[in-house]
């Protein structure tokens, strides 16, 4: 046993000198990657069917963004997955790709109001709910068009309000809710101060930023570490990633390395101006770029 135990100790010490990372390096690459890139279901156009693990794995990804399906003038999503039967489908075949399922994607509050809907903390609260029976810890959800803060302050205290609700939700079950705000890295960091739940992070987008002027690396560096939960790490559409003068990826990676940040970049837009409707070819170039820098 003491020849064992020594054994043991001898290889791990090797380890981690031959390695010289933290335990958080270690622990990310013992994971394959310190970053994991991955598609949203939505914008594949495969909003939650199975078929978009198939098509993820084509493309490329480590993983796929499940929505929630449609909201529209429904109290709650359109969300297949609150079916045993078709949630045991999705995380078999999840795992049988082996493909991880990064988060549960709220896209219905793009277009409707998370402030005004009588019942939107009930259907954040059945994302949460269908986050924990898939052993999921992150949720995304978007303000959107009408929870537009910087267009419309006055919309301010009942979002709060009622990501307060959420916040609580979210910690009891131990999901994280990724928020997505029109707000510069500054103002989002008080909006997440003044909700003041572990629960609810940023869900930062390079879009946001760039179409506003604003320099991706220093407002990931405002943010900080603690406080992104997910990135979605594409532009608007025009051109590849590889293409865009607006997003400089090297530079992005040099500031989450320095920031010690880790998790998954989640592709969204970024598809070719000339041919938008080319699913597979626009999402495997930017799938295959993003991995050629960070991984």
């Amino acid at each position: 046993m003491k020849k064992l135990s020594l054994n043991f100790l001898t290889a791990l010490a090797g380890l981690i000198i031959t390695v010289g990372l933290s335990p958080e390096k270690v622990a990310a690459q013992s994971n394959g990657h310190r970053y994991k890139v991955a598609v949203v279901d939505l914008m594949i156009l495969k909003r939650q069917k199975l078929g978009a693990f198939r098509l993820a794995k084509d493309i490329g990804a480590d993983g796929v963004e499940v929505d929630m399906g449609g909201l529209g003038n429904r109290e709650t999503f359109d969300n297949k997955l609150a079916i045993d039967s078709v949630r045991n489908q999705f995380l078999a075949t999840s795992k049988s790709m082996n493909l991880e399922i990064c988060s549960l994607g709220m896209t219905g509050f793009f277009a409707q109001s998370f402030a005004q809907r009588p019942t939107a903390v009930r259907a954040v609260q059945d994302c949460i709910n269908t986050a924990k029976e898939m052993n999921l810890k992150v949720v995304f959800l978007p303000l959107g068009v009408q929870g537009d803060l910087v267009k419309n302050p006055e919309l301010r205290p009942a979002i709060v309000e009622r990501l307060k609700a959420v916040g609580k939700i979210a910690e009891e079950t131990g999901v994280v809710i990724g928020l997505e705000t029109s707000l510069d890295a500054k103002e989002e960091l008080k909006l997440l101060k003044e909700i003041g739940s572990p629960a609810v992070k940023s869900y930062f987008n390079f879009a946001n930023a760039v179409k506003n002027g604003r320099d991706i690396s220093k407002e990931l560096e405002i943010l900080g570490k603690k406080e992104i939960v997910q990135i979605h790490c594409t532009d608007e559409d025009g051109v590849w990633l590889q293409n865009d003068t607006r997003i400089d990826l090297k530079k992005i990676k040099n500031t989450l390395d320095k920031m010690g940040w880790s998790g998954w970049l989640v592709i969204e837009r970024s598809r070719d101006a000339n041919d938008p409707r080319n699913v597979k070819k626009n999402f495997t170039a930017n799938t295959t770029y993003v991995k050629s820098i960070f991984q």
